[in-house]
């Protein structure tokens, strides 16, 4: 009878003890599960990331969208060339054996220089001018810049193009926004002078001091006395050149 209680005794003991070590359990498993439970939730909160970049234009010559802008530099200004600077030019020409004309085309980025403008918005001509190493012009045929360099501008003799502006259309002052300019000058070629103008617009970021933009004209070979590429394959050549500087001034 006592062995009989006894064992009574030791399975409710042992139940006991079961039941007891599973609430144990429970509860510490219910404790991990809040806790990451409150984890991910935090985690899944939207972080404060960094403010967004600001944007300039294309090439850094363009006012960037949504900056507010420095105020704009009156005259009397200067405007030298920065790097970024190319010159090229382009010439229809026939080649033989293809029925369609072609353009030959030729760049360098060897242009300096600085144009000046007094205070009430003129161009101190005496000051200004810009210089186009042509020595340094490069085409897709290596053949084409040999006689380019040696028969047409005689670079040995006549190693740059200087053009020294004159008057200028169109430039608002102070300097500011977008601009469409006609710009007036002497160039010399080949040791001749003869005046042209140049067509252009440009943009002015007064944040950077960049004025940037793009200007073409043309002329005639006759026009500088130049005699037109007679090649190999070629067989003809227009006889009309155009000019064009992608350009990049610095204001101060």
């Amino acid at each position: 009878m006592n062995r009989t209680r006894n064992s009574s005794g030791l399975a409710s003991a042992w139940m006991a003890g079961l039941l007891s070590g599973l609430g144990i359990c429970a509860l510490v498993l219910a404790g991990t599960f809040a806790f990451h439970s409150s984890a991910l939730a935090d985690n899944a909160k939207p972080q404060a990331g960094p403010p967004p970049a600001e944007t300039g234009g294309p090439g850094g010559g363009q006012r960037g969208r949504g900056r507010p802008q420095a105020p704009p530099k009156p005259f009397p200004l200067t405007l030298t060339l920065t790097d970024g600077t190319t010159a090229s030019y382009r010439v229809r020409e026939q080649l033989a054996g293809i029925s369609f004309p072609s353009d030959a085309v030729g760049q360098s980025t060897a242009v300096t220089g600085t144009v000046i403008f007094n205070k009430d918005g003129s161009i101190d001509s005496n000051q200004s001018k810009l210089t186009f190493d042509l020595r340094t012009l490069k085409s897709d045929q290596s053949m084409r810049d040999g006689f380019i360099q040696r028969r047409t501008l005689e670079t040995d003799q006549y190693p740059n193009a200087e053009f020294v502006p004159k008057s200028i259309t169109g430039m608002p002052n102070p300097l500011d926004g977008q601009i469409g300019f006609q710009l007036t000058g002497d160039m010399t070629v080949h040791g001749k002078t003869a005046p042209i103008t140049w067509q252009g617009i440009a943009t002015v970021d007064n944040n950077t001091g960049i004025v940037a933009g793009r200007a073409n004209t043309d002329f005639k070979f006759e026009t500088f006395g130049l005699q037109p590429p007679q090649i190999a394959r070629v067989m003809s050549v227009n006889d009309n050149i155009n000019l064009e500087v992608e350009f990049r001034f610095k204001t101060n």
